[in-house]
């Protein structure tokens, strides 16, 4: 900040401009802009800058970044002189800045509004034009002194609070998202890079992918690259940029995704998010954010209490659209648990989940691991992480607890997988799975160029075909293929997880019908009809809630591998309702026994 002495000469400069500027006759609210730009710097002493690119506004920036050596400090909106600032206030993007932008001005080149953390803390106004003539404010330049000396000196305190971090990052993704959506929409410069992503999206991973659900992807791919890489920095909280993370990345599909918005060639109309995005994780206590993360105790997993938080915030709507809600802690290992005793008893698997059995081919040779585990809708890994654990505990009381990272590498990487669409919790499961592979003191690390086996995929599309063409992202196929030969090929045992639960369900595409129906080559399983009799129910919707479609799923993945267990958390309708009846006699000519424990909630 520039001493008080030099203030009042740098307002008498700013004013002659402005008064210079208005002269002129052909003023506009850009032409203003060269004088805020320098009275900012001067306040801001050595080393400050304000960063104007009006290209970048129509994206959903504010119109200045001010910042010092690199370092932003925060962000000033400006409208043309005597427009209405209350107004302005109200407006939806003023609205969007104040819940993103902890430090931010709102002004009319004249009248200055200072908000930190999305509240208005001060007000200052130069004066006014009476026509020609202009009148100072009594007292104006030294309250504007004192409102820059606040803007230009807030220091955010460091975020201590998941809860807290959570809503500050889902606004800041929202703005990114918003952005994303603009550019896209920008038929004359819209980012090339970004539609050829998209594209590439579309053709290997989720064929009816929209404009806006990929800009939703870009964004939280950002937000939770940003923060996986924070949670694995072990360097001081300044050196954590977003050029930092992108070489940090937990699988090399993110490095590939996160690089293409968030690296060090990002499009610049989106760079300065990530920028501010990268700014908040660096200066937040990830020893607070992170306590007991990943640790066994009674607590419930925070990391899942976050990612909750972050949706509320974020897109409640789409929260509810995809059926994301939380399964306690208490649920999922008892399903686990029970995965793991039934393995033992009725497979006569003698180490459960942990067991190291090979399946034998149709020719007798080798077919690989009997006991391959996945977890089709895998959230924030809540699931494989209790799997990891059980499968620790047995190691462990086999007194082979030392030989953790060696079975890790052969016995376990190779049998756990998981399918999730939505980016924000693919990213988390990645980062919360290492962690618990890891142990509270370290442990295994995966090896260079290694990676768990958690895909960003929709288990309720068909596997795609090979994927060719100039334009395809290398780590976007290669994800895609790892997906659809588990998919496809590998021969899964064990299904578990807590599926979506929503009665309008946005998986709606061909192959995923076609099953339920029995219409899939080697599955005549069919939902809507009991002995080849059509069900006559008048409307059987409910048939197609995304739990039933998981359910058919899981079923169609263990007849074709031959034996297996199913462990979901489902909504109870289907057990007593008629129009699931087509259902309940397919599950019984499938399997040899059905276990239910009914909790008979039901949110009427």
């Amino acid at each position: 900040m520039a001493s008080s002495a030099d203030a009042p000469a740098a307002f008498r400069a700013y004013l002659r401009d402005l008064q210079a500027t208005r002269a002129t006759g052909r003023a506009t609210e850009h032409s203003y802009r060269p004088a805020v730009r320098a009275l900012f710097e001067a306040l801001g002493g050595e080393g400050a800058e304000a960063v104007n690119e009006p290209a970048r506004a129509d994206y959903g920036a504010p119109d200045f970044i001010v910042q010092r050596r690199g370092v932003p400090l925060g962000h000033v909106e400006c409208k043309d002189i005597g427009e209405n600032l209350d107004a302005a206030e109200d407006s939806e993007q003023l609205q969007r800045y104040r819940d993103a932008l902890p430090n931010l001005v709102l002004t009319d080149q004249l009248e200055f509004r200072w908000y930190a953390e999305g509240e208005r803390r001060a007000t200052a106004r130069l004066g006014r034009f009476e026509g020609d003539r202009f009148a100072r404010e009594r007292d104006g330049a030294q309250e504007a002194q004192a409102l820059f000396e606040a803007f230009l000196t807030a220091d955010a305190a460091a975020v201590a609070d998941p809860s807290d971090l959570a809503r500050r990052m889902a606004a800041k993704t929202a703005l990114l998202r918003d952005a994303v959506r603009r550019i896209l929409a920008d038929g004359e410069n819209g980012g090339g890079p970004l539609r050829e992503l998209l594209a590439s999206y579309r053709e290997v991973l989720i064929g009816d992918l929209g404009a806006e659900q990929f800009a939703d992807l870009q964004a939280q791919t950002a937000a939770y690259g940003l923060f996986a890489a924070r949670c694995l920095h072990d360097g001081p909280a300044e050196a954590f940029t977003r050029q930092a993370a992108a070489f940090a990345q937990t699988t090399p599909f993110l490095s590939d995704v996160f690089g293409r918005i968030a690296g060090p060639n990002a499009d610049p109309r989106l760079a300065w998010i990530v920028d501010d995005l990268a700014l908040l994780l660096a200066r937040a206590d990830m020893a607070a954010i992170l306590a007991d993360f990943g640790r066994r105790t009674r607590r419930e997993d925070p990391v899942v209490h976050f990612y909750e938080d972050f949706l509320a915030a974020y897109d409640p709507a789409m929260r509810e659209l995809r059926g994301v809600y939380y399964t306690p802690e208490p649920v999922v290992s008892y399903i686990v648990r029970s995965v793991d005793r039934l393995l033992r008893d009725r497979f006569g698997l003698a180490d459960g989940l942990a067991d190291t059995a090979r399946a034998a081919g149709e020719d007798g040779g080798d077919a690989g691991p009997r006991v391959l585990i996945l977890d089709p809708a895998a959230g924030t890994g809540t699931f494989l992480r209790e799997a990891v654990a059980t499968v620790r505990g047995t190691i462990g009381a086999k007194g082979l607890g030392g030989a953790w990272d060696g079975y890790v590498g052969e016995h376990l990487l190779p049998r756990l997988f998981g399918f999730e669409l939505l980016m924000a919790p693919y990213a988390v499961c990645h980062l919360k799975l290492a962690i618990e592979i890891g142990g509270e003191n370290g442990g295994f690390a995966l090896p260079p160029g290694e990676r768990l086996n958690v895909f960003l995929t929709n288990s309720l599309e068909e596997a795609h075909e090979a994927a060719h063409g100039p334009m395809f992202a290398a780590e976007i196929a290669r994800e895609a293929r790892a997906a659809d030969a588990v998919k496809r090929d590998r021969p899964v045992m064990v299904v578990l997880g807590n599926p979506p639960y929503s009665g309008h369900s946005a998986n709606k595409g061909k192959w995923i019908r076609d099953l339920l129906r029995g219409k899939v080559e080697g599955s005549p399983a069919d939902y809507f009809s009991v002995d080849g009799q059509p069900l006559g129910e008048r409307n059987p919707k409910w048939l197609n809630d995304d739990y039933v479609k998981f359910i058919r799923f899981a079923q169609w993945r263990i007849e074709r591998t031959g034996d297996g267990v199913l462990g979901f958390v489902t909504n109870h309708s289907w057990l007593d309702n008629p129009t699931f009846r087509g259902m309940r006699r397919s599950l019984m000519e499938t399997f040899d026994e059905i276990r239910l424990l009914d909790l008979h909630g039901n949110a009427k």
